[in-house]
């Protein structure tokens, strides 16, 4: 009884499919941009990509003339029963002694790869080197040699086997390449991974995809600028490639920030407008910088390439609603329902919010109460429904919603208490806040919410010695709390005349929030108290330009008006207070402008 024929049988019925290894992704499809939307490979890639793997690592060679004895195909059923059993180091170490004593490249490579799966490094490289002792031009088994050696810091050891792996690639050295840069990726010293990559890469000075692995190794190691001339020297030998072309934009972005990155993408674009890569992550950036109309305008290109891709729909509500175009929104949400989106309760959610901002209370408390019990998003839905029900004038009835619910821990309780101090707040029932917020602090002290919320109630009651004595113990408590800075600051700054202090306040939120309106539009504010014109302008502006918050409307048109600018602090109050007529800070500082 020979050995090939049967033990070829025997391979081909072997059922621990779970040890099959797929080839490393190159890093640039590895490594991810995000949460959406996921498009497909055409099927051309997916087939390319597979008779590259077949070339690659399909080993046809003739097994050893081994005779498969009665002890040998005992050997194999105890692995192959170890394995489905879960006794993974029983099946490797018996694969690992199969292969050794039939030095058939079939059983080695299943041993390697089983002792793989059983993250047993030591056991896969001995069987990888005897692998590559049978067969020295495998591509597989050269790669994971290297693969080992590099998590094991043996970066030497490791360039031997990548530089074989590269020169048995033969026609396909260009995924050779992609391949290597994924193996380096793992080697925790940058600087000599980069060394090796440059190294491994100098002979093949005109295959783009070897200068684009010099480029992620560099970029990797901190070196930007020769990232982006290896970058422009691969795109510069292959002017379509478009992961070479996402890349560049991430380069730039570190170098010189978000505009020059989206410049470049959009260069690209315009040359090959087809890349939907390339728009995809030009969308997210411009999203990412709040430039949401442009984001929403590429994302709206690409729905014209994918109209059932349920993301990418996802993206145009969400932009919509920010854009306030809640038409456009509610068609999108609308059409995620209708497409069986994964998850309804949050499109539900959005649609209730987007009614109740367009104050159509009657249409938002459908949508929150249809979002469905045990949903993540339920607890939401109900607090929405009892503000909407206050913003309606039903007082009572918000709040007794409220009390009817049952909360199942303290994140849940302070929730509910937040959203009855709202609808209080929203009808201008201060000190009803105020006692609310303190009974609430009784009963859970040092909740760092319920702190902010009871020393902005103080305020309102002008008890601003309860203000300061509530964020400053809030402060000690959470000193990278930009909001307890940001709110003692503006509060100094508004009611007092303690500008230096509250100056020094506001710096400090803004050093830990330096994004965030709110205290932007109170550095605004300071500094405009303070008599520094000029500053208080551009901070405002800004502020004005991420959100047209009403607030920071009244502030901006109050600061242009003194400035002798009433023609646009006009048209700024008319305009924002056609979407906020109920916000009392825009209302009385119009009030008290305008006659």
């Amino acid at each position: 009884m020979m050995y090939c024929k049967r033990l070829a049988a025997l391979l081909a019925a072997l059922s621990l499919a779970a040890c099959a290894q797929q080839a490393v992704k190159p890093a640039a499809e590895s490594a991810g941009t995000g949460t959406a939307p996921a498009i497909a490979a055409t099927e051309d890639g997916r087939e390319a990509s597979r008779q590259i793997a077949h070339d690659l690592f399909v080993e046809n060679l003739p097994p050893p003339n081994v005779e498969l004895t009665d002890e040998l195909l005992f050997q194999f059923l105890i692995a192959e029963v170890a394995g489905q059993r879960g006794n993974l180091p029983l099946a490797t170490q018996t694969y690992l002694e199969m292969a050794k004593s039939t030095r058939d490249p079939r059983v080695v490579q299943r041993a390697t790869e089983i002792a793989l799966f059983a993250r047993q490094p030591r056991i896969a490289l001995e069987g990888a080197e005897l692998w590559i002792a049978l067969n020295p031009d495998s591509f597989r088994a050269h790669q994971i040699a290297a693969t080992l050696l590099v998590s094991n810091k043996q970066g030497k050891e490791a360039k031997q086997h990548l530089e074989k792996l590269i020169a048995v690639a033969g026609e396909h050295v260009d995924h050779a390449f992609m391949q290597v840069n994924g193996i380096l990726a793992r080697y925790p010293d940058r600087q000599e991974a980069l060394v090796m990559m440059r190294d491994l890469a100098k002979n093949y000075q005109t295959v783009p995809e070897a200068r684009l692995a010099v480029a992620q190794v560099a970029y990797s190691a901190g070196e930007n600028q020769d990232a982006l001339e290896e970058t422009h020297a691969a795109l510069k030998l292959r002017a379509d490639w478009e992961t070479a072309a996402v890349f560049r934009a991430q380069v730039l972005m570190r170098m010189q920030g978000e505009d020059a990155a989206a410049a470049s993408l959009q260069d690209y674009l315009r040359a090959y407008p087809k890349a939907k890569d390339a728009r995809l992550n030009l969308a997210r950036m411009l999203a990412a910088g709040k430039r949401y109309a442009e984001s929403r305008s590429e994302f709206q290109k690409l729905l014209e390439e994918f109209p059932d891709n349920a993301d990418v729909v996802y993206a145009i509500g969400l932009l919509s609603q920010r854009l306030h175009d809640y038409d456009m929104a509610e068609t999108q949400f609308k059409r995620l329902l209708d497409m069986g989106y994964r998850d309804p309760d949050q499109v539900r959610l959005y649609l209730g919010q987007l009614n109740e901002a367009r104050k159509q209370y009657d249409r938002a408390l459908e949508w929150y109460g249809s979002v469905a019990p045990g949903s993540e998003d339920y607890w939401v839905a109900q607090t929405r429904i009892a503000i909407a029900l206050g913003r309606q004038g039903k007082v009572l009835e918000g709040r007794e919603s409220l009390h009817r619910l049952t909360p199942q821990n303290n994140q849940q309780r302070v929730q509910l208490i937040q959203a009855e101090a709202q609808i209080l707040r929203e009808h201008g029932e201060y000190q009803a806040v105020f006692d609310l917020l303190g009974g609430a602090l009784e009963k859970l002290p040092n909740h760092p919410e319920l702190m902010y919320d009871y020393a902005m109630a103080a305020e309102k009651i002008d008890r601003l010695d309860l203000l300061e004595i509530t964020l400053r113990k809030l402060i000690q408590l959470q000193p990278d709390n930009a909001h307890a800075y940001n709110g003692l600051g503006y509060t100094l700054a508004d009611r007092t005349q303690r500008y230096q202090e509250a100056l020094e306040l506001i710096q400090k939120a803004l050093e830990l929030s330096p994004d965030d309106f709110a205290i932007i539009d109170s550095m605004g504010w300071v500094q405009y108290r303070m008599g520094n014109v000029k500053q208080s302008l551009e901070y405002l502006r800004r502020a004005y330009d991420d959100t047209q918050d009403p607030e920071v409307a009244a502030h901006l048109g109050e600061v242009l008006w003194a400035q002798g600018e009433r023609r646009e602090a006009e048209k700024i109050w008319r305009d924002t207070l056609k979407d906020n007529p109920d916000n009392p800070v825009l209302f009385d500082v119009i009030k008290k402008f305008l006659p």
